[in-house]
């Protein structure tokens, strides 16, 4: 069961405007980078749903965050499904992400008042996703789609609100160009946890990289 309302979910992906993107087999790993993004500032984190298992890890950082995070919000990402997220939801996910919209989804996360944030590529998608109780559509994948997406779509439908995921950079110049397009929150993936970082273990400069981040965002927003 959800420990976070869908109202403080939302508000805490307004305020921030970054929702990392992880996943990692290893609940240990898994844990050290959970806490690493808490302490650089992060207050939403997203576990993608992208390997066997993937579950009884998310279940153990939920748990983890819990009783050593206070305020950080959990969620699932990569889901495409209304049984998986159903799965999630009952292991604790505060929030469900998906690559693209599956309207079959949306009563399995309002029913439980969880924000599902769908994979939208088109004004159609994000029309139809916001019709469904969507409050946040996720431009995806961002890096193919651009700014000028976003802020075309922000014109005619100016009451969307959007998170972009996909090649997000944590550079000022990226960021820039899409918090000026218009979107409320990023999500930011590979370009976060860098792969010789994340070999070395080396969590302090990740923790270093979302306080640097969240410092751009803030300046922007």
């Amino acid at each position: 069961m959800a420990n976070y309302s869908k109202l403080s979910v939302i508000q805490a992906m307004k305020e921030t405007g970054l929702v990392p993107v992880f996943y990692n087999s290893d609940v240990e790993t898994s844990k050290k980078v959970l806490k690493a993004c808490y302490d650089g500032g992060v207050r939403v984190f997203e576990f993608t749903n992208r390997g066997d298992f993937a579950q009884e890890v998310f279940g153990e950082l939920v748990k983890y965050a819990v009783k050593e995070l206070p305020g950080m919000i959990v969620g699932v990402g990569s889901v495409v499904d209304p049984s998986t997220a159903a799965m999630f939801i009952q292991l604790g996910a505060n929030f469900v992400v998906g690559p693209l919209f599956n309207p079959a989804i949306a009563p399995v996360c309002n029913r439980r008042l969880i924000p599902y944030c769908p994979g939208c590529a088109t004004p159609t998608e994000i029309g139809a996703a916001q019709e469904a109780g969507c409050d946040i559509c996720k431009v995806f994948p961002g890096d193919v789609l651009g700014p000028a997406f976003v802020k075309g779509i922000k014109a005619p439908m100016p009451w969307s609100q959007i998170m972009v995921t996909g090649g997000v950079k944590p550079t000022k110049e990226n960021l820039e160009a899409w918090f000026k397009a218009g979107v409320t929150c990023v999500g930011m993936g590979s370009n976060l946890f860098p792969k010789d970082v994340m070999a070395a273990g080396e969590w302090k400069k990740i923790t270093e990289l979302c306080a640097e981040t969240l410092e751009v965002i803030k300046s922007l927003k």
